[in-house]
C-alpha cells in the first residue's frame, strides 16, 4: 500500500528550440508609424502660399534710421514728463507675422491703435505689462530707485492708468511722426486704446509686419513698447525705406535744409537794370564814331528790365533817391518770364 502513494515526478518537457529574432527594417517602422515618415510631396501653387510658415525678412534700412531718431527724442520728452532719469534704447527692428506677433504679447498689456492720414491706414503700439506699471507708478510720485512695481493679478486696468499711458502713447506717436518727416511728411492720431489683441487687429493673422521693440529703464523700473507697422502700411514708403542713406534719393535733410536757407539769404546777386537793346551789324558798330546817336525806340515813360545774367526778373521804373539814380519795382520778383 505504501507503493502504491509513492510521489511521482513528472516528466520533463521537450527541449524547445530556440527561435531566431526577426530584423526590423526601415519598411517595418514606416509601416509602423502609418508611413509616417515617409517624404510628402511638395505643396505647390496657392496651397504652397498659405501654408507657408516662412516670413520674408525684408530689411528696411531707413527704417532703422527713423527709429534711431525715435530713441533721442523720446528720451528727451520722458524725462520732462516724469522728471526721472530716463534710457530708452532701441532693441530690434524685425519683421513677422501679424497674429503671431500679437500673440506674443504678455498680458495684461495695452493696444494703441493709431492711424496715418497720409497714409490712409492703420498701427499698432503696444506697451507691455513692466512698462505700463512702471509709467503709472512714475506719474503718480513713486519714490525713485525702487524695485520693479508688483501688478496685481486679474485686475483689469483703471481709467487713471489708461489716461496716464496715453500720454506716452501720444508722445511715442508724435516722436514717430517727427522721425519721419525726412523721409514722408505724416500726420499720426491715437484713435483708441484696447486690452485685448482681438479689438486692435488692424491687419490679417498672415500679414507680413515691421516690428520696433523699444526698451525704456526708469531708474531700476521699465520694460517694453512696439510699434507694429504692416508693410500695407509702409507701402507707399516702402521704397524710401529701402534706401540706406538719408540723402541717398531722398532730397530732404530739415538741417541741410536750414543751413543752405541761410547761406542763400547772404548770397550777393548782381542786378542789370535794361532800357532797351538792340542789335546791329558787326559792320555799322565798327563804323561808330564819337557824336553818332543810336535810336533806341523806347519812350521816357518806358520800364526797365531787371536782369541776372541772362534771366530776366522783373520790371523797375527809372528814378532818383537822394542824389543817386535808383529804380522802383513794377512786380515781383520771378512773375515775369524771360
Amino acid at each position: 500500500m505504501t507503493d502504491a502513494f509513492a510521489e511521482i515526478d513528472p516528466p520533463e518537457p521537450p527541449p524547445v528550440a530556440p527561435q531566431e529574432t526577426a530584423a526590423i527594417d526601415q519598411s517595418d517602422i514606416d509601416a509602423l508609424f502609418d508611413d509616417i515618415g515617409a517624404p510628402q510631396p511638395a505643396s505647390s501653387g496657392v496651397r504652397a502660399l498659405v501654408e507657408s510658415t516662412v516670413v520674408n525678412q525684408e530689411r528696411l534700412p531707413m527704417l532703422e534710421v527713423v527709429c534711431d531718431r525715435v530713441v533721442r527724442s523720446f528720451a528727451t520728452n520722458m524725462r520732462h514728463l516724469t522728471t526721472d532719469a530716463i534710457d530708452v534704447s532701441l532693441e530690434e527692428v524685425s519683421s513677422g507675422r501679424f497674429g503671431e506677433l500679437m500673440n506674443r504679447v504678455a498680458l495684461p498689456a495695452m493696444f494703441g491703435v493709431f492711424r496715418i492720414d497720409e497714409w490712409d491706414n492703420y498701427g499698432v503700439i503696444v506697451v507691455e505689462p513692466n512698462l505700463i506699471y512702471s509709467i503709472v507708478d512714475a506719474l503718480l510720485g513713486g519714490r525713485t530707485g525702487g524695485s520693479q512695481p508688483q501688478r496685481v493679478e486679474g485686475r483689469a486696468f483703471t481709467t487713471i492708468e489708461t489716461a496716464l499711458v496715453a500720454r506716452m502713447m501720444e508722445r511715442a506717436l508724435a516722436d514717430l511722426a517727427a522721425a519721419f518727416e525726412p523721409v514722408a511728411p505724416i500726420n499720426i492720431a491715437l484713435e483708441r486704446i484696447e486690452i485685448s489683441p482681438r479689438f486692435a487687429s488692424i491687419a490679417g493673422p498672415s500679414n507680413v509686419t515691421a516690428t520696433c521693440a523699444f526698451r525704456v529703464e526708469m531708474e531700476g523700473r521699465g520694460g517694453k513698447f512696439l510699434i507694429f507697422l504692416p508693410h500695407t502700411t509702409l507701402e507707399p514708403v516702402k521704397d524710401k525705406l529701402f534706401q540706406r542713406f538719408m540723402g541717398e534719393k531722398l532730397g530732404r535733410d530739415t538741417l541741410w535744409e536750414a543751413h543752405m536757407e541761410r547761406e542763400l539769404r547772404k548770397t550777393e546777386i548782381r542786378l542789370d537794370a535794361v532800357l532797351a537793346s538792340r542789335e546791329f551789324p558787326l559792320g555799322t558798330v565798327r563804323a561808330l564814331a564819337v557824336g553818332d546817336t543810336l535810336p533806341l525806340g523806347v519812350g521816357a515813360d518806358t520800364p526797365l528790365a531787371l536782369y541776372h545774367g541772362k534771366v530776366r526778373l522783373g520790371l523797375a521804373q527809372l528814378g532818383q533817391r537822394n542824389v543817386a539814380i535808383a529804380v522802383r519795382l513794377l512786380n515781383d520778383i520771378g512773375t515775369i518770364t524771360p
